[in-house]
């Protein structure tokens, strides 16, 4: 058998053993991937299902065990694009991730949930600073969470967990010592039901970060009216249970850092 071919047989079976939600797109979105050859011998019989080994089972996506339909998603050009804009360079200067990271105070042992993780900014901050504790990252678009699956498993971060949220309810997993909200609650509707949910599924004792643009005019962040006040964030998070804990005022440039306690 030719080197070519064998070597397309074998990218063949990696792709059977990948959940569909979580294999590569191809150059148009719904179309399935083609082999560059057309002399390919599969090892196993076409009418036999492929087995796995028991020390390499298939990947576990979590899109597919919640029946998201791949086809649906859009085009990786397109989310590679949006991708890079969330991590360009230029953000660090006034988000500061490893300034907010180190601020926490982490033991390492914590459960983070990171809510509207979006390309996983600060998701694997957070992994590198818990080497025995966890991150679970949530976001309502499925394409990012494919995102922070891909580059989790392949990159090795093993304690974070990549799971799609609602827009209507965040899904703080139960063991969550801190619940990281960044940039993310100005973007919700009805932001006093979302939050009254955030209260109910922290569990007593956990923290809420929330990260949001202050007011004012600024070089970065949503137009002035998309903001919400300082006084009426703490009023949003007393309504939901929480009380402000801690405010670091010279952190951020450009943000609010609250801290509450359920």
């Amino acid at each position: 058998m030719k080197l070519e071919t064998v070597r397309t047989s074998v990218l063949l079976l990696v792709l059977a053993s990948l959940p569909l939600g979580c294999r590569p797109a191809a150059s148009r979105e719904g179309a399935s991937p083609q082999p560059t050859t057309s002399s390919v011998t599969l090892a196993t019989p076409a009418s036999a299902p492929l087995a796995h080994d028991p020390a390499h089972p298939p990947i576990d996506c979590p899109l597919r065990k919640l029946g998201v339909d791949p086809r649906g998603l859009r085009p990786f050009d397109d989310v590679e694009k949006y991708i890079a804009y969330l991590e360009r360079a230029d953000r660090a200067l006034w988000q500061r991730p490893d300034q907010v990271v180190a601020a926490l105070g982490l033991a390492g042992t914590e459960t983070v949930a990171d809510i509207g993780a979006g390309s996983g900014y600060f998701t694997f901050r957070f992994s590198r600073a818990l080497p025995r504790g966890k991150v679970v990252a949530l976001d309502v678009e499925p394409e990012m969470i494919r995102h922070i699956h891909h580059k989790a498993m392949t990159e090795g971060f093993a304690n974070v967990t990549a799971s799609l949220s609602k827009p209507e309810a965040p899904g703080v997993p139960p063991a969550a010592d801190i619940v990281f909200v960044c940039d993310v609650l100005h973007h919700v509707q009805d932001r006093a039901g979302w939050l009254a949910k955030l209260g109910r599924e922290m569990r007593v004792g956990a923290k809420l970060v929330l990260i949001e643009f202050k007011e004012g005019k600024l070089p970065e962040g949503p137009p002035e009216h998309g903001k919400i006040p300082r006084a009426d964030l703490i009023k949003l998070a007393a309504g939901a249970g929480l009380t402000l804990a801690e405010e670091r005022r010279d952190l951020l440039p450009y943000q609010l850092f609250l801290v509450f306690k359920r």
